[in-house]
């Protein structure tokens, strides 16, 4: 039965993620991107709950599959990569008043979400 409910928060977090992302991604005007935050935010959460738990009922077929070295491999390109992206996320700096006038929009919109 938890194998079921982890699947299932598994793949609405992976619906609700990989559309809202895709749609910021597509609409890139930084009013649509704080219009569907509170959506990335919440689902991304569940996705990470999730992921937790799907991880650990599936702990030793996971390290079966690293045992193939081109796992190995995949594995380690794409954590330097996220780390390389993470970096260069960190270091482009956004100016301190619009940086604040983004966090008070954010912070509006999903209090405005709360509300209806």
């Amino acid at each position: 039965m938890f194998r079921r409910i982890v699947a299932m928060a598994m793949l609405i977090s992976f619906i609700a993620m990989s559309t809202s992302g895709a749609m910021m991604f597509v609409i890139e005007k930084p009013s649509f991107t704080i219009q569907m935050h509170p959506v990335h935010k919440l689902f991304g959460l569940l996705m990470v709950i999730s992921a937790i738990a799907h991880i650990t009922l599936n702990v030793r077929s996971i390290r079966a599959h690293l045992r193939a070295r081109s796992a190995v491999i995949a594995v380690g390109a794409l954590t330097v990569l996220l780390l390389l992206l993470y970096g260069v996320s960190l270091n482009n700096a956004i100016p301190t008043d619009l940086a604040s006038q983004m966090d008070d929009a954010a912070s509006k919109a999903e209090s405005r979400g709360r509300q209806k």
